[in-house]
């Protein structure tokens, strides 16, 4: 079976959750008897065709970006070309230019499409947006989204409820190998013995203004790791603040954020609206047996961090919760590696790559059986 996924951005450009879910479900796919292949945009495409791992890569040329959409006028020929050849259409939602691109090569193959977040910024293009959001949610024959919370909280999926399938993400523990003596040395010597830890992009939603209001006159040592858009206007704040304990490492590879994440007293992600739907980096938290932080959005990171048994949940955009919160577990590390214990329990649960992928190839046969009928 062909499985051609379709998102603006992809791997080696980008790097967020969404990406990491298309990489584990394509490397997964061999073992289910599936050839996976992404079609995605680029500004600088050159080579226009590249293997990520096993999968290969597709990349348009990027024309221009508005309100993070990327518009390409390459991408309908190659879109056309690439759905030809497969068996089904995975599309990665929200993109707008996906929809036009769907309904204009009319390429009448099967469809999943993966709901990963609602448009909550751009409000008002939202409502120019919407006629065709809602009749290309309407075309797909199934739409998979990552938790029962995000499912039961978003008013448009309320509208598909009966094509709507949950299927939580997962990775694979096997891809992350356990951190080299000489990295997990290398970090022991820069940092703190025992600190939290935010990993991620530093992008408006992720609550950092609140984690870092929390923080003041406060004894404990935070480690930022990641970059983005909030980076510098973050740092700012944390030096008017006069935090000295906040350590913004920038972007980090994979070996040291394994390594980091195994030397954390736990993970804090204080996200604080519905653009975040699931949270990737709490996955990665729960995978090395960390307590987890994170805030109460009504999305899937409450589905992953439940609150006294995986970890702390508080009200989003509150630095007093959130400060308690750290205080508690700070001051109760015997209730921390409980909490740990279990969030890594529930990860080999419920949010293992294998299982995504399983799931996931199910569903695609279903419907390619569906259309045949």
């Amino acid at each position: 079976m062909r499985v051609l996924h379709f998102f603006k951005t992809y791997l080696p450009d980008t790097t967020g959750g969404i990406e990491q879910v298309i990489y584990q479900l394509s490397e997964g796919g061999p073992s289910q008897g599936i050839d996976n292949r992404v079609l995605t945009l680029s500004t600088t495409p050159e080579p226009a065709r590249l293997n990520v791992m096993q999968h290969e890569v597709r990349r348009a040329r990027q024309d221009f970006c508005i309100a993070s959409t990327g518009f390409s006028r390459e991408v309908f020929s190659l879109f056309r070309e690439m759905a030809s050849e497969a068996d089904i259409v995975h599309y990665h939602f929200p993109w707008p230019l996906m929809d036009v691109v769907h309904f204009c090569t009319n390429h009448g193959k099967p469809s999943v499409l993966s709901y990963h977040s609602d448009i909550v910024r751009q409000r008002t293009l939202l409502l120019l947006y919407r006629p065709l959001m809602m009749r290309f949610l309407g075309s797909v024959d199934r739409i998979l989204v990552a938790s029962p919370n995000y499912l039961h909280s978003s008013p448009v999926l309320s509208r598909f409820s009966d094509r709507t399938e949950v299927i939580p993400y997962g990775l694979d523990p096997a891809a992350h190998p356990a951190p080299p003596a000489e990295r997990l040395a290398y970090w022991r010597e820069q940092l703190q013995p025992s600190f939290f830890l935010f990993v991620g992009v530093l992008r408006y939603y992720k609550g950092l203004s609140f984690l870092l209001d929390a923080m003041q006159e406060m004894p404990w040592p935070l480690v930022i790791a990641g970059s983005g858009p909030e980076q510098e206007r973050l740092k700012e704040q944390a030096q008017r603040l006069g935090l000295r304990n906040v350590t913004f490492l920038g972007r980090i590879d994979d070996t040291d954020k394994a390594c980091l994440l195994e030397l954390c007293h736990a993970l804090v992600f204080p996200s604080h609206l519905r653009s975040e739907a699931f949270g990737i980096s709490l996955l990665e938290g729960a995978m090395h047996g960390k307590p987890l932080i994170s805030c109460e959005i009504g999305t899937g990171t409450t589905y992953v961090n439940l609150d006294g048994e995986t970890g702390l949940t508080v009200p989003p955009a509150n630095p007093q919760a959130l400060r308690e919160a750290m205080k508690r577990l700070w001051e109760n590390p015997e209730q921390a590696r409980r909490l740990g214990a279990n969030a890594a329990q529930r990860f080999e649960r419920l949010f293992t790559a294998k299982r995504m992928c399983t799931e996931t190839a199910r569903v695609y046969r279903e419907v390619i059986a569906q259309r045949s009928k």
